[in-house]
């Protein structure tokens, strides 16, 4: 009976692992009970500017073989979005990214992905499943979502950043985006 109990135990954490978001462990994928994930609802939360921070410099190798960086879209709202292949929340926020993405780039709006503590191979076939249309840094240790940490938790995937366009944390969101709130969210940012 004992065994039993502990099984449905394990079960039930592993639900609300996939339920509430994604950690990454030290293998790159999340192990049955972890639970070491941040919780998030994907409500936009929007700074006001006068407490906005400076976000960090970011830089890195491209999952397609270029390199994407933060400071070559100085001057314009950039849409920083932490995923993974193996996180089922961020496999169901990828169209909706994709969607604000099209519909805003003509606006100056830019989009760059971060693929945290993956497998490469994994991470290309989710890219070639869903075409994001924008760039995402093959952050496969995390230091790119390290230098975030006091804005984004480490273990916090999916996670949405704005970044106003002179360099700020504008919004962020801990777990899934829905459309509305991105489209919204990032249309206030922009018209600021």
């Amino acid at each position: 009976m004992r065994a039993k109990s502990i099984s449905v135990s394990g079960s039930v954490a592993l639900l609300a692992l996939l339920a509430a978001g994604c950690a990454g462990s030290q293998g790159g994928q999340p192990q049955a009970g972890d639970t070491r994930f941040v919780a998030g609802d994907g409500k936009m939360q929007v700074f006001a500017a006068a407490d906005r921070q400076a976000a960090p410099a970011i830089e890195g190798p491209t999952l397609d073989g270029g390199t994407a960086s933060l400071a070559a879209h100085q001057g314009k709202v950039v849409v920083i979005n932490f995923w993974a292949s193996w996180c089922g929340p961020c496999r169901a926020e990828a169209p909706v990214l994709k969607e604000v993405a099209a519909k805003t780039k003509s606006s100056g709006v830019e989009f760059i992905g971060i693929d945290f503590k993956d497998r490469k191979a994994d991470a290309l076939a989710f890219e070639r499943t869903e075409q994001s249309g924008y760039p995402s840094i093959f952050d496969q240790p995390g230091k790119v979502a390290l230098a975030f940490q006091g804005t984004v938790p480490p273990a916090a995937i999916p996670s949405t950043l704005i970044i106003d366009e002179r360099g700020r944390i504008a919004a962020r969101a801990l777990g899934a985006v829905t459309y509305t709130d991105l489209m919204n969210t990032v249309s206030k940012v922009r018209d600021e």
